[in-house]
């Protein structure tokens, strides 16, 4: 809700259909618009599937081990139990993600071994404190387990030998993004070197004048083009452009970062000597239930709790505006979704476009002094944790903005559509460090995408507890 006012241009303009790598605000037109650019569907995750294989290898290397224990101990009870703990330990550890790069299984050995040991120990212990007459000694014990993790990494093998074959024999089509000459050093490398199963078909940058060799892609709609055209269902960045990842991820491709400090990735993990990691969008990202499931929980008691505050509020807007307490504005939410926005009225725009395209009434006349003191107070933004309730934003995350405006920062300030990665909040990084009001945007940018790239549940409530702390100085908004 910042900006710097030489920013913003005098007269609205139409919402972009497309430039050069803004971002997914780029690629939503207002509603009812009829320039929207069509996005492709999202591609279903095939995730679950891909993850088949490596669960039935661990379940089979787990049935091989418990037949070498003793007949007493070939039971169904202690096989589950370890099948279970090996499957969700190995999950948790992304032992079965579908690697996008192929992976030998001798990196994966340290790994699968710890957890197929803490589950043999578990099963175990249970056993034994379960029933006494059961308890594997130590002996068979470690018989089960060496077989357990000599058939594991057999098994696991396979799969991956067969994966390297398929992927060799039908690669996936690719877009390298970076500085032109890196790019296409790093595609003609991987043109070279089939067995990584990624055919590069085309390098996202800017295009010089004159040159020849794979096409060379600078706007959103030859992106959009060459990602249908080519089935591309990988992007790989020499250099990371957040607003380009959101783009690519949401065209359901598979987003790479090569180079960089990458010291805590195992080392099998390269393409031709090229370190790589794997971009995890933020819907895959751990704990977002728990986020949706804290604003639930904060939102609905703060909701009841100021109810008498909400009809003071409303009373005295109404005593002196009159009719029409609540302010409702269209607002650009999680992902260039509109939404409605609700707030107290603290003054009574012009018209729809002075609603739409006016950047600050803090200082205007026409308030009055109870819309003044709602504004100072930002208490006139009460009503939002409506929105929150309904899922329009969360309590913390970049805050949200107008159409008119998203179009014009997403031009100007790199990286500014790429907030719209993660629900928009009530509160965020950047309104606790005092960038509220009239300030830059371009710091307002950098400190939201710090935020998402950096989320974790318990720095949310941190933000939150400063929020609090904030409104004994309150400046408004």
């Amino acid at each position: 809700m910042t900006t710097e006012s030489t920013s913003v241009p005098p007269s609205p303009g139409p919402w972009p259909a497309a430039g050069p790598f803004t971002g997914l605000a780029s690629l939503t037109s207002p509603r009812g618009g009829s320039d929207r650019l069509a996005l492709p569907p999202r591609r279903p995750g095939r995730q679950r599937l891909a993850a088949l294989p490596m669960v039935v290898a661990d379940a089979l290397a787990v049935l091989l081990a418990v037949c070498l224990l003793s007949e007493a101990h070939r039971r169904w009870e202690p096989a589950l139990l370890v099948a279970g703990l090996v499957v969700l330990l190995d999950g948790r550890a992304g032992l079965y993600r579908r690697a996008g790069v192929p992976v030998g299984v001798l990196d994966e050995v340290p790994a699968l071994a710890a957890r197929a040991g803490v589950a043999w120990c578990v099963t175990a212990a249970a056993a034994a404190a379960y029933a006494p007459a059961l308890a594997i000694g130590p002996l068979r014990l470690s018989v089960a387990y060496a077989a357990h993790v000599v058939a594991v990494t057999a098994l696991r093998g396979l799969v991956h030998g067969r994966r390297r074959r398929v992927a060799r024999a039908h690669p996936r089509s690719a877009l390298v993004v970076g500085p032109l000459g890196p790019a296409r050093r790093f595609a003609a490398a991987l043109g070279q070197h089939p067995e990584y199963g990624i055919r590069p078909v085309g390098v996202v940058g800017a295009r010089p004048d004159g040159e020849r060799g794979l096409p060379v892609l600078t706007t959103t709609e030859e992106i959009h083009r060459a990602v249908i055209q080519n089935t591309v269902r990988d992007a790989i960045f020499l250099t990371e452009d957040a607003g380009l990842v959101t783009l690519f991820q949401h065209y359901g491709c598979t987003t790479w970062r090569i180079g960089g400090d990458f010291a805590d990735e195992p080392m099998g993990d390269h393409l031709w000597g090229y370190g790589c990691r794997r971009l995890v969008p933020i819907g895959e990202r751990r704990g977002l239930t728990a986020k949706r499931a804290l604003d639930v929980a904060l939102a609905a008691p703060a909701l009841a709790c100021a109810l008498p505050v909400l009809l003071l509020c409303a009373l005295a807007v109404r005593l002196s505006d009159g009719p029409g307490v609540l302010f409702r504005q269209e607002r650009v939410g999680q992902n260039g979704r509109l939404f409605t926005l609700l707030k107290f009225r603290t003054l009574k725009p012009v018209d729809e476009t002075e609603s739409a395209t006016r950047w600050s009434v803090a200082d205007d006349h026409r308030m009055s002094a109870a819309g003044h003191f709602l504004r100072k107070t930002s208490l006139d933004e009460l009503p939002q944790l409506w929105n929150v309730l309904r899922g329009d934003m969360s309590l913390v995350g970049p805050r949200p903005e107008r159409p008119y405006f998203v179009a014009q920062f997403s031009r100007v300030h790199a990286g500014y559509a790429a907030r719209h990665r993660m629900p928009v909040g009530l509160t965020g990084l950047a309104q606790v460090h005092g960038l509220r009001g009239d300030t830059s945007i371009e710091d307002r940018c950098r400190f939201d995408n710090h935020y998402i790239d950096h989320w974790s549940l318990w720095q949310d409530v941190c933000i939150l507890l400063r929020t609090a702390a904030g409104l004994v100085r309150p400046t408004g908004s």
